[in-house]
């Protein structure tokens, strides 16, 4: 099972170097909106500070959530919507893996393409902008758990959204609102720290936070040691719902999608 599965990871990846300049433009398109609120806060931030973060704090914030945006968001969860509504899972059931392997490859290959342009960019950013970050070695033990289970609460919770174009022609705008709502909640608009006091509540208990600003938070040292512990509660608690939601959506899901004639 894990050797068809990493033969699946190749194949995939071998395809899309072909399409190379294309993810590269889609991820250089993803980086517009972090470059944007780096330049607005680190400008606002001046001499001075904001919320306690100095000018380059932020450029630290936003140089890291690009990177952490682009490994945890998982396009595969549109692409699934639409092999269930065009009646295209067929292919996908009938190899002698389990479906999620074919999301799953899809998503490891597509880091790969991204990140060959992403850390260069970053890199050179950095470079230029010259960020400062309260770095320990905790921090960045603590981001390798936290990043991963970002990734994958991000990719389970997306991927029961989709699954429910078993039922619904337009399940993709829950995505869409999902997009939506880690944009205003996940440190994207605004480190959390800087959100007014309702949306930063919301932004703590909600799962969106914990896709993408809190492993950014991990590593840029802005949690204390309780924030911390809460965080990766948070993490797996969510991840758990998320999992399970997966579980039953999809083995319902196939029932009904069966009993149609698919």
């Amino acid at each position: 099972m894990i050797r068809s599965g990493l033969a699946l990871v190749r194949g995939i990846w071998l395809s899309w170097l072909q399409y190379r300049s294309f993810f590269f433009i889609l991820a250089f398109g993803w980086m517009i909106s972090p470059l944007i609120y780096l330049f607005v806060w680190s400008t606002a931030a001046g001499d001075g500070s904001i919320a306690g973060l100095t000018r380059g704090e932020f450029v630290a914030y936003y140089l890291v959530l690009i990177i952490v945006n682009q490994v945890t968001y998982a396009q595969t969860n549109w692409t699934v919507g639409d092999l269930i509504r065009y009646g295209q899972m067929n292919h996908v059931l009938l190899r002698p893996i389990p479906p999620i392997y074919d999301a799953l490859a899809s998503e490891f290959a597509g880091k790969v393409v991204y990140l060959i342009f992403d850390i260069p960019i970053v890199a050179l950013l950095a470079l230029i902008l010259r960020p400062e970050m309260d770095f320990h070695l905790i921090n960045g033990l603590a981001f390798i758990p936290a990043l991963f289970l970002a990734w994958a609460l991000r990719f389970f919770w997306g991927y029961w959204l989709a699954l429910l174009a078993f039922w619904a022609t337009r399940a993709d705008a829950l995505l869409a609102l999902q997009d939506s709502l880690i944009f205003l909640l996940a440190g994207q608009v605004a480190p959390v720290a800087l959100l007014p006091g309702l949306m930063q509540t919301f932004a703590k208990i909600l799962p969106f936070r914990y896709m993408v600003a809190f492993p950014v938070e991990v590593l840029t040292g802005q949690l204390s040691p309780t924030d911390l512990l809460v965080g990766f509660a948070a993490q797996a608690g969510w991840l758990i719902v998320a999992f399970a939601l997966y579980v039953v959506l999809w083995r319902a899901g196939l029932r009904r999608y069966t009993a149609v004639g698919g």
